[in-house]
């Protein structure tokens, strides 16, 4: 485990099945693998289950972003982040899910105070990441790094959605794989992956 300045070992367990299609989930999974490396983080890639995820939120299909299908992927994630914690004597648990504005903070939390509640010495730590400067901090690093544009949540219901959102608005579907971030405020695409 990477030992940061804070004093927290870490260990970032990549538990995506959600992730659509396939070529979504390598290119996230290798951008967060990148930078371990890069960090000397140790990363834990889990399996790309996607037929226990699909069952999971079978009858979600058309719920909304931030509603039960929402939950109960992050209730599925959350329970396999808490169960390798417990397996590993890891004491505590976080996400970077809550970074993003388009999630609802109280959501992710809630889902990973159930999770760790299971386990005796598995605890899940409530940060506001985008409070002090935190998701300011994600963008600079995002460009610093180059890192991939995710421009939908990652499951096939969020795109269908997103994409449906943009026609209506009139601007183009989701270009996947495309986009990166780069030196100020423009993107820039990358074709060494």
């Amino acid at each position: 485990m990477a030992i940061e300045a804070s004093g927290i070992c870490q260990t970032v367990f990549f538990y995506n099945p959600n992730i659509h299609p396939l070529e979504e989930y390598e290119m996230r999974k290798n951008e967060n693998k990148r930078f371990c490396d890069k960090l000397g983080i140790p990363f834990v890639d889990v399996d790309y289950d996607t037929d226990v995820w699909f069952e999971r939120v079978k009858g979600l299909e058309d719920e909304p972003e931030r509603g039960e299908r929402c939950t109960v992927c992050f209730d599925m994630r959350f329970e396999r982040t808490a169960l390798y914690a417990h397996e590993h004597r890891i004491p505590l648990i976080s996400s970077t899910l809550g970074i993003s504005r388009w999630k609802n903070m109280a959501q992710i939390n809630t889902s990973g105070e159930r999770a760790a509640g299971r386990y005796r010495g598995v605890e899940y730590w409530t940060m506001n990441w985008r409070k002090q400067g935190g998701s300011q901090r994600m963008i600079e690093l995002s460009k610093q790094e180059h890192f991939y544009q995710q421009e939908y949540c990652g499951c096939v219901y969020s795109l269908r959605d997103t994409n449906r959102h943009r026609l209506a608005c009139g601007r183009p579907r989701i270009k996947r794989l495309s986009q990166f971030y780069g030196e100020g405020e423009q993107l820039i695409a990358r074709s060494d992956e």
